[in-house]
């Protein structure tokens, strides 16, 4: 079953049209590295609220997952890193008590959501044992180290920039643009990927495919 593709001057807002209130949206990214900025564009305009979004960060400057913070669309997020030089957006909203955080460790986060991608109930780490991180969640020790159980995180949708897909939707990526885009495809129920341009099926080296098509619900042509 291919992806459906979505090309001219609505696609980005074509595509993302159902997305509901109160979602958790999986964003792409490692600061501005793979944002899926003209997809985040379409969701402001779209106008879904009280969204959990789950990103390495928490919005740099003005614009991709920052504009989305300031438009008062997110209730929470969910990320490694909240604060950089450039995350004002943030902080002040974060101040105001107008944004909740749950800060997870960046291999953590990652694996949290390739246990959802691959079926995993929960899974034992010692990252954040011992820690405010740990506080509240059971813990086991394993091998003479202190582990604490965490919980896989599952998006309604997952939005990821790519470089090239094939009309089935296979997807290759750009460089460091990869990022959490290869595990924010199998651990959401709809998953909305940007690419640059999509080619004829056979184009693309099987090998270099990094996302399946089995996990591309729909393709954006730039």
């Amino acid at each position: 079953m291919s992806a459906t593709t979505y090309a001219g001057a609505t696609a980005y807002d074509d595509a993302l049209a159902d997305v509901a209130d109160g979602a958790t949206v999986l964003v792409g990214g490692f600061g501005m590295a793979g944002m899926p900025v003209e997809l985040i564009d379409a969701l402001i305009r779209q106008g879904a609220r009280d969204l959990t979004v789950v990103s390495n960060n928490a919005g740099n400057g003005d614009t991709g997952l920052a504009a989305l913070l300031a438009a008062g669309r997110v209730r929470k997020v969910v990320c490694s890193f909240p604060r950089q030089k450039d995350s004002w957006v943030f902080d002040g909203l974060y101040r105001e008590g107008r944004l909740e955080l749950e800060v997870v460790p960046q291999g953590t986060l990652a694996e949290r959501m390739r246990a959802a991608g691959a079926g995993i109930g929960a899974f034992f780490c010692p990252t954040g044992a011992g820690t405010l991180l740990g506080e509240g969640k059971e813990t086991r020790e394993i091998d003479g180290r202190l582990h604490v159980l965490e919980h896989p995180i599952r998006g309604d949708v997952a939005l990821v920039k790519a470089h090239v897909a094939d009309e089935l939707g296979n997807v290759v990526y750009r460089k460091t643009a990869r990022n959490f885009g290869p595990v924010m495809a199998t651990a959401a129920e709809t998953v909305v990927v940007q690419v640059d341009r999509v080619v004829p099926v056979g184009d693309l080296d099987p090998e270099a495919v990094v996302t399946p098509s089995i996990y591309v619900d729909r393709v954006v042509v730039a």
